[in-house]
């Protein structure tokens, strides 16, 4: 509700008028602050339960790799971004968020990563199907599996490539056990998480051109620290517990 429509609804059942800066400043003094509402997946109830269920099935196995695909922008996010300022700030070198015609560009990666650390990272170039993703699994994934040397159950999301025909054959002919992946759950996969770190550290970096932000990108990749991984990795116990305190509903992850 609006200050304006609180204020109309305390004279309707009280009687008294009050202006709606009145009530702007008794919500302040208590602490409550008009803010955007975060933003987060649509969680049907269906979702909901599958993701209790998942957390309560996760709390007695391990997770040890997980591989994905993400967009980078040569300039900014797709997020939206907030600043500080004081008045007369507004058009500051820090407090504006610079744009350009046709957004830039963007490279879009496919990456992987268990608690040892990440593995290959691979630039995608067209529109990913079935039989790409198959060719990035055989040429990245079976390289970083022999790097990272761990026991492996292999995790990715419900995207038709990755349970399609083809790929499930060449997972099973791979002898990898795959963790099945109930929809709409974010919140539960490490790799999600790494993008967005990598992706803040790519955003400090001052790139102009295509060629450049691939650079930076497998730059950053590679020079992730094994300690984040393992702090994702570790993350997970907390996690699987407040999905079930939430009963399966969105957390702050």
């Amino acid at each position: 509700m609006s200050a304006a429509s609180i204020a109309a609804e305390v004279e309707g059942v009280w009687g008294q008028p009050v202006s709606a800066q009145t009530i702007h400043h008794t919500l302040h003094q208590i602490g409550l602050h008009g803010c955007l509402p975060r933003r987060k997946l649509l969680l049907k109830i269906m979702y909901k339960k599958a993701s209790k269920h998942f957390a309560e099935d996760m709390q007695t196995k391990d997770m040890d790799y997980w591989s994905d695909k993400t967009k980078i922008n040569l300039f900014g996010s797709d997020g939206v971004k907030r600043v500080w300022w004081q008045p007369g700030e507004e058009y500051k070198d820090k407090c504006v968020f610079s744009t350009v015609k046709h957004g830039g560009g963007s490279v879009m990666v496919w990456g992987c990563m268990n608690a040892a650390g990440t593995g290959e990272l691979q630039f995608i170039e067209g529109t990913m199907n079935a039989n790409m993703y198959c060719d990035i699994l055989k040429q990245s994934m079976i390289p970083s599996l022999q790097r990272l040397g761990r026991r492996t159950v292999f995790q990715h999301d419900n995207d038709p490539k990755h349970t399609s025909k083809m790929t499930t054959a060449l997972l099973k002919k791979l002898s990898l056990k795959v963790m099945d992946w109930t929809s709409m759950s974010p919140d539960l996969n490490y790799i999600e998480h790494l993008w967005g770190i990598l992706k803040r550290k790519v955003e400090e970096c001052k790139v102009s051109n295509i060629h450049q932000l691939c650079d930076v990108v497998m730059e950053e990749w590679k020079r992730t620290p094994v300690a984040t991984c393992e702090a994702l990795v570790n993350s997970m116990p907390k996690r699987v517990k407040t999905v079930l305190e939430n009963n399966g509903g969105q957390t702050k992850y």
